[in-house]
């Protein structure tokens, strides 16, 4: 049972769990023992909806056939030799193939570890020490991007984390999303090596960039010799085979991908220009090393994950069920609101009828929000516990799921709004 299981974990783990936002479930959170397609089966043998997906990952759903194939076909030989192997090259390929900005690849475990390279590669390649970043949005836990950090740092209330030394957060300028003066302004009074962005923000519930923001952006760094960095751990392949960077037709010179590219297995990468990557050791006198960096699972799951989706068929998919779904949530909310949606994640936010950065963000009604996925989540359908999280779709999501969803929604949503 999830209630047996939490016990323990209370005292083995601090706060109970291994990331934060896990802990947002009330009054315990449920613990999970298979998933397959749309569905979490739990613990206790309740059968859930899934618009989490693990965060953003499993695009394809989970367990696809294909990555359990390829996976056990890897592990018959091997999963870690501490030696390049195929399965680097070939998925190094695939995001060369595919990503506008990406020249040259460095896989590394995490989103945190790819931000946190990017960033050592803006400061060696530029000379500069300084970096900025926007409110609100969410980099990983690593020191320089916790500062006014979204996604569970905001949920819990500590977005300016203990531990930090001062002389790292005085490297650390933000400004506020899609506000564009703003970053004129410290690019001309500051020497910033590196300006690092969420393209579409998810880690503060979903909120777009403006027309003019991220093309903005581009111009300005260009101008001031800053390096441009997208943060794409989220947006890259989920919103299409070229990430944002495609969807929105702007180029950074960096960009950090994680999540899809390992099939729902830990990995990280960073990407970008030639001259700018090579900076990397050996190459170069910019450090980053990893005893599981290109792990052969992760790279092999990667790979099948991305031949997937270059069929396009789960791109349609999960388009449409979050084109449906935010349809049908926009419809049955009664209050003001907002209902935000890019391709195939969104979010929806009560009391407000604008959320264009994260302080608007944090003036919707939260508390209404547990609320609604509390409800949800007794009527068969797990959305993210957290305002500042996403829902996401995937190729499993089909009518059968979207309409089930959307009853529930249809319920829950006219009930409490």
């Amino acid at each position: 049972m999830s209630s047996d299981l939490w016990n323990k974990a209370q005292a083995l783990f601090a706060g109970g769990v291994n990331s934060p936002v896990r802990a947002a479930v009330k009054p315990f959170p449920f613990y999970t023992r298979s998933a397959k397609g749309a569905y979490l089966v739990t613990e206790d043998s309740r059968r859930l909806i899934d618009f989490v997906l693990g965060y953003g990952p499993l695009i394809l759903g989970h367990a696809h056939p294909k990555v359990i194939e390829a996976v056990k076909d890897q592990l018959e030989r091997g999963w870690l030799y501490g030696t390049p192997s195929r399965a680097e090259v070939e998925l190094a390929s695939m995001i060369t193939k595919h990503v506008p900005s990406a020249q040259k690849v460095r896989f590394v475990n995490s989103g945190t570890e790819a931000t946190m390279t990017a960033l050592r590669l803006s400061r060696g390649f530029t000379g500069r020490s300084k970096i900025l970043k926007f409110d609100g949005n969410y980099h990983g836990a690593h020191d320089y991007v916790l500062i006014d950090a979204g996604s569970a740092a905001s949920e819990f209330g500590v977005p300016f984390s203990q531990g930090i030394p001062t002389e790292v957060s005085s490297t650390v300028l933000v400004c506020p999303y899609n506000d564009l003066a703003c970053v004129e302004t410290v690019l001309k009074r500051e020497e910033i090596a590196g300006v690092i962005v969420e393209p579409v923000m998810g880690n503060m519930g979903v909120i777009p960039p403006e027309k003019d923001f991220l093309p903005g952006l581009r111009k300005l760094t260009s101008e001031y010799g800053s390096v441009l960095i997208f943060d794409e751990v989220i947006t890259g392949f989920r919103l299409g085979l070229g990430g944002a960077q495609s969807y929105f037709g702007v180029t950074p010179d960096l960009t950090t991908l994680g999540k899809i590219i390992g099939g729902g297995f830990p990995i990280g990468a960073v990407c970008g220009k030639k001259e700018i990557m090579d900076q990397l050791t050996p190459s170069g006198r910019v450090f980053n090393a990893g005893t599981f960096n290109a792990n052969p699972i992760s790279m092999t799951a990667g790979i099948a994950t991305i031949q997937e989706l270059e069929k396009k068929e789960v791109y349609m998919v999960s388009e449409r069920a979050a084109r449906v779904l935010a349809e049908e949530i926009d419809r049955a909310i009664k209050m003001d609101h907002i209902v935000n949606r890019v391709y195939n994640f969104f979010q929806f936010f009560l009391g407000m009828k604008e959320v264009r950065n994260a302080n608007d963000a944090r003036k919707a009604k939260r508390d209404l929000y547990v609320k609604v996925h509390e409800s949800l989540l007794r009527e068969g359908v797990f959305i993210p516990p957290s305002q500042f999280e996403a829902l996401f779709t995937s190729g499993a999501h089909d009518d059968d799921v979207v309409n089930e969803s959307a009853r529930v929604f249809k319920k829950v949503l006219e009930d409490l709004t």
